[in-house]
């Protein structure tokens, strides 16, 4: 898809300098390239943008990782692309595209694997076309993140407790033997929910494994 695409566009939570790397190689060459920082995205991102204002075919794009993060005053914008659910969304509003292509990374829990390709056409709203692509669940390096058996309240405490002494995650999740994704995860809620428990971490998960 990317190799096939304009330009690339992408909202954050990259994760690591390899997929910037592997998107830059794989993309047209002469395919602008726009990226910002995610809140996951630790000190190796530090000099990507928070915000990027830019146009694509005579279209003034604006381009944050949360949604909470977009100014006030969106001037001339008229096509806003976020990320942060890591949920696929699409909103026309007041004559504004507001998108989230959603992660096309590995998959969380029961959430879909989604991106999108925006067809422009011209630089009336009317025009603009939004694809949703779902990835297979069975992708390889797809598959859901598995809760552990046993005690999860005690589970999540002790990443939490690996967490707050600066431990990565898969060091946390060799020692504690368990699923690195899983562990990935309850970082991820803790670094998004600043004094979140142990206990409503669980609550979140069990949410979303069960589909409630």
């Amino acid at each position: 898809m990317i190799a096939g695409c304009g330009a690339v566009i992408h909202a954050g939570d990259i994760h690591t300098q390899k997929v910037l790397d592997e998107i830059a190689e794989v993309k047209k060459a002469e395919a602008p390239f726009f990226v910002v920082r995610g809140n996951a995205d630790r000190e190796w991102a530090a000099q990507l943008p928070l915000c990027e204002r830019f146009s694509l075919a005579g279209v003034p794009f604006l381009l944050v990782h949360n949604k909470k993060d977009v100014p006030e005053d969106l001037g001339d914008c008229q096509i806003v692309i976020c990320g942060h659910s890591h949920q696929y969304a699409e909103e026309r509003k007041d004559g504004r595209l507001w998108l989230n292509p959603g992660s096309c990374g590995k998959r969380r829990f029961h959430q879909d694997i989604t991106m999108a390709v925006l067809h422009l056409g011209s630089p009336e709203p009317d025009a603009w076309r939004v694809e949703r692509i779902d990835i297979p669940h069975g992708t390889a390096g797809n598959e859901a993140a598995k809760m552990p058996s046993g005690d999860m309240l005690q589970t999540v405490e002790k990443i939490l407790k690996k967490l707050e002494k600066g431990q990565t995650i898969p060091a946390a999740a060799r020692e504690l033997k368990l699923n690195p994704e899983f562990v990935e995860d309850v970082y991820r809620m803790k670094v998004n929910h600043p004094g979140i428990s142990a206990r409503e971490i669980l609550d979140k998960i069990e949410i979303k494994e069960t589909g409630r």
